[in-house]
């Protein structure tokens, strides 16, 4: 298979790639290069997508995989290599409804915005972005397969949200742990996905799914993540009134989400997708190469409420009950 990746230097995107070539394909990655290398025997494409296509853009490629959110560089794409069969990575922030679990076809979409907006000043966009990405992909080529994931997680993660409880329970003694342990979350390895997506590529699979990993408790989660670790409970309630954000940040505890707000944010269903080809590592293997992989980069990004942050909170529940 000659597979294109738009993209090809940064986590999803750099997997895809690597996965691709694993399996013997002729992998191209078109982008502008800056972020970081291509794995060792694909070919480099430059291309920055703010322009118009290179000439070279319009080869043979029989499957393309994007990544992108901006509705002018997919609508470039898709006008350069119509031909193919496309494997467009999208989002489950595309969905209208976090409350609800659900996933293609049972849960309506987000108007889309079909035009690019600097999410730096609307971060909000992002999803109905996605929606306006989608439909170009449908509407503009030969076949395509819509992948909507929720949290990626494992090696490579530049976001550090699953990466905190890895590192944290790593530490031990006393954690503070979000929530109710029974709040349903879900996250899939990188390498899971990545895997999935060249297979969609290579049988030319058409369809849309949600990209996720199984349902389970996130006192489940926490457990794969740190076995024997003391976690004390704090309930969302005392969690806002101490101020602390939900999901990721400097002040956040990550993966906590306000309850029953968004669950449907983090319960997706998972059986279409298993049904065409995804297979999934446990939970336990994808903390474990985590906290190898950060091991190995000191430097990558953990976000969460630092070490003095956490005895605060946990010295004020203590002093409340």
């Amino acid at each position: 298979m000659r597979l294109l990746v738009l993209g090809g230097t940064v986590f999803l995107s750099r997997e895809v790639t690597a996965e691709a070539l694993r399996r013997g394909h002729d992998v191209t990655c078109a982008c502008r290069g800056v972020s970081g290398d291509v794995p060792d025997g694909a070919t480099l494409l430059p291309w920055d997508r703010d322009d118009e296509p290179p000439e070279a853009l319009a080869g043979e490629y029989d499957a393309v995989v994007d990544v992108s959110r901006r509705p002018s560089h997919v609508r470039r794409a898709v006008g350069a290599v119509p031909g193919a069969h496309w494997v467009f990575v999208s989002t489950i922030n595309v969905y209208a409804d976090d409350a609800t679990p659900g996933g293609p076809g049972t849960v309506p979409l987000r108007e889309p915005i079909t035009e690019d907006v600097d999410l730096a000043a609307d971060p909000e966009a992002y999803g109905p972005m996605k929606v306006a990405c989608e439909q170009i992909v449908r509407d503009g080529t030969a076949s395509a397969a819509i992948v909507r994931p929720g949290l990626i997680v494992g090696p490579g993660d530049p976001t550090g949200r699953f990466t905190y409880w890895p590192a944290r329970l790593a530490d031990g003694g006393e954690v503070l742990a979000p929530g109710d342990p029974s709040d349903t979350v879900q996250v899939i390895d990188v390498r899971d996905l990545a895997a999935w997506i060249v297979t969609l590529a290579e049988a030319g699979t058409e369809g849309d799914f949600d990209g996720v990993g199984r349902p389970t408790s996130i006192g489940e989660l926490l457990e794969a993540c740190g076995p024997d670790a003391t976690f004390t409970w704090l309930d969302q309630a005392f969690l806002a009134d101490q101020g602390v954000e939900p999901w990721m940040g400097p002040d956040a505890v990550p993966l906590w989400l306000p309850r029953p707000d968004y669950d449907g944010m983090m319960h997706h269903f998972v059986e279409p997708a298993l049904d065409a080809g995804l297979t999934l590592r446990p939970l336990e293997e994808t903390a474990r190469d985590t906290l190898a992989w950060l091991r190995d980069h000191p430097d990558a990004t953990v976000t969460g409420v630092g070490r003095d942050r956490e005895r605060e909170l946990l010295a004020a529940w203590h002093a409340r009950a």
